[in-house]
């Protein structure tokens, strides 16, 4: 079973480019093209919706027909019959779209019958983890991502590492704790994360409709959260309304207000989700966009851009401006230092793909839960606390973890590629925005 999965992915993935853009200006044609994949994509809902009885964390978000939604029957997990014919259900819908592939179809339409056909082999491939069968961890990101994350070795690291031991205030060859003292200055106090995460947020939705236009009912709430595998999370609920949760676990940077801000709220997820239920989903009835697949390419493009808007929402130097006038005095922190912080990070951020090694190699079996938190705290600088939870979060997660660093790479790349450059930004915001609106997969963004 196991090769011929694979035989059936790489085959697959090869009919996907077949579909035709002939007839781009058949209205006609459009629409009967729409139809047709209008009922496929209404039975790709309702099999995701029942895999979700199978793994909880799969259904990340539902805001369409509750009609729809499966019973909720414990007796169902688990069952080797039930998952089988969810299996075959799934090869059945990616046979019809295979019927599909040489019909006429807009441009919009050939993004859409991509990303549902992606979507199905993500299914697909859930359905064959949880029967048990496997994958490596790069078969497993091709097949759930669609893409593959670059491989580095030890020394990719350390030349990273040498790099901040010569600016890292203190001398050793301990730069892990090193850098955890000098990072001690900047944690937002407790009793002040809810007014400088407040700030954060309104700052960066101040930007973000600058550019990006969001109905009129938009909003959300910020929790505080603990013993969570991550560091935040953005439930969106439908109706425009986003539940924001941050982890106190853990302690909560200066720069982390940003991030949180714009990853989770604008014009990250609370933006994209937004966006695509309005857009693709109300507005053109696309219903295969009432439901986020977790484990997808979707949450490839959904983290990267989350990621990447970061940059486009606070560019260049106005972030650390912003911080050091705005949040800095609202955290009650110091900003005589904040010049070599940003110093720091800039460094510490280009250990990121760290993560992704340590999952790999943990996940593949070749290092134990030991060996990999030891790795982490000596390549990519963590704290043995945050060491254990990182570990944590893969073990739920599994290969999810590269939508964070390759997601961003992937996004920026096309971005800057197709003329986002920082040196045009409203291009840049104008380019985001149509990535957000447009059904899209890793394999589309990246250069062929």
């Amino acid at each position: 079973m196991y090769k011929k999965y694979l035989f059936f992915l790489v085959l697959s993935c090869s009919l996907i480019s077949s579909c035709s853009q002939k007839g781009k200006t058949d209205p006609v044609i459009f629409k009967e093209m729409d139809l047709k994949m209008n009922k496929i994509a209404e039975d790709y809902v309702k099999l995701v919706l029942n895999v979700g009885l199978q793994d909880p964390d799969f259904v990340d978000a539902y805001y369409g027909s509750k009609e729809w939604l499966p019973k909720k029957d414990n007796s169902v997990k688990g069952d080797s019959a039930v998952i089988q014919n969810l299996y075959n259900k799934t090869g059945m819908l990616l046979d019809s779209l295979d019927n599909l592939r040489n019909e006429r179809a807009s441009d919009l339409q050939v993004l859409r019958y991509k990303y549902l056909y992606k979507q199905l082999l993500a299914v697909k491939t859930k359905l064959f983890l949880i029967a048990g069968g496997k994958l490596s961890f790069d078969e497993e990101t091709k097949a759930l991502y669609d893409a593959e994350a670059p491989h580095f070795n030890n020394e990719h690291f350390q030349k990273i590492i040498d790099q901040l031991d010569k600016i890292l205030p203190g001398k050793g060859n301990d730069i892990e704790k090193r850098l955890e003292e000098f990072k001690k200055q900047f944690i937002i106090p407790k009793d002040k994360l809810s007014s400088v995460f407040n700030a954060a947020i309104k700052e960066a939705r101040r930007r973000t409709l600058q550019h990006i236009s969001l109905p009129k009912n938009e909003s959300f709430k910020v929790e505080y959260v603990s013993d969570k595998p991550w560091g935040a999370y953005n439930w969106y609920k439908g109706n425009s309304f986003s539940v924001i949760q941050v982890n106190t676990d853990l302690p909560i940077y200066i720069d982390r207000a940003i991030d949180i801000a714009c990853h989770e709220g604008y014009p990250g997820h609370h933006v994209y989700n937004t966006l695509i239920e309005n857009h693709l989903y109300k507005e053109l009835g696309w219903v295969e966009f009432s439901v986020y697949v977790l484990f997808s390419p979707q949450s490839l493009i959904a983290e990267g851009t989350a990621n990447y808007g970061i940059d486009v929402a606070f560019p260049g130097r106005s972030r650390m401006i912003f911080e050091k006038g705005v949040l800095f005095p609202l955290a009650g922190l110091n900003p005589s230092d904040a010049d070599k912080y940003y110093e720091v990070l800039k460094l510490t951020k280009k250990l990121d793909y760290a993560t992704n090694e340590a999952a790999r190699n943990y996940l593949d079996g070749k290092w134990t839960k030991k060996e990999t938190a030891n790795w982490l705290v000596k390549y990519s600088l963590r704290t043995p606390a945050n060491a254990e939870k990182t570990i944590s979060f893969i073990e739920k997660y599994r290969s999810y973890v590269i939508n964070y660093n390759l997601g961003k790479d992937i996004v920026a790349e096309y971005i800057d590629r197709v003329g986002g450059v920082s040196e045009n930004p409203e291009l840049r915001w104008k380019i985001f925005k149509h990535i957000l609106t447009t059904p899209q997969t890793a394999s589309n963004l990246q250069k062929r």
